[in-house]
Parts: C-alpha cells; sequence; structure tokens
C-alpha cells in the first residue's frame, strides 16, 4: 500500500508538472498543486480514455491509462481550471 501511494504520487509529480509545461502561461499552484493536479488528472485520463474506447461512462471501472493518459488528463483538468478562473491566487474583482 506504501509503495502505490509513493508511485501515486511521482506519477502525480511527472504527469502534472508535463502537463504544467505544455499549457503557457504561469500557474501559481505550487509542487503540491502540480501533484494534485497529475493525480486527479490520472483519473480524469481514465475516464476519457474509457469514453473513448467504450462509448460509456462507466465511474465503477479502473482502468490503467499510463502516463500519457496521466498528462492529457493534467492538461484537460488544467484547461479547465483557467476557463473557470479557479486557479489560487488568479483573482481578479
Amino acid at each position: 500500500m506504501l509503495t502505490f501511494i509513493i508511485v501515486l504520487i511521482i506519477v502525480g509529480l511527472i504527469s502534472g508538472a508535463i502537463a504544467r509545461l505544455l499549457m503557457p502561461g504561469r500557474d501559481p499552484i505550487g509542487i503540491f498543486g502540480t501533484i494534485v493536479l497529475g493525480i486527479v488528472g490520472s483519473f480524469v485520463g481514465g475516464f476519457l480514455q474509457n469514453l473513448i474506447q467504450y462509448h460509456t461512462m462507466s465511474i465503477h471501472s479502473f482502468h490503467t491509462v499510463g502516463i500519457i493518459g496521466s498528462i492529457i488528463g493534467a492538461w484537460v483538468l488544467l484547461l479547465i481550471l483557467r476557463i473557470a478562473h479557479l486557479e489560487p491566487g488568479r483573482r481578479r474583482y
């Protein structure tokens, strides 16, 4: 279990960092935010892969997508955060 958590954090950091590099502009989310972005991006990538491959929106099955799917999911999530203006540190009143 501990090994799974460590691998999840490392993959989250790598995929989140690559997604942030691919998205132009600054992101004031820090290293913890990058890890969370990568981990959540892995789940988003798995959901998108399931939607494309099986044409269903099943959230009850778990599919491993890999690092490329994690990067794509993190990039999509970062794009959604930018469009919705939900990034921390970017408040404009």
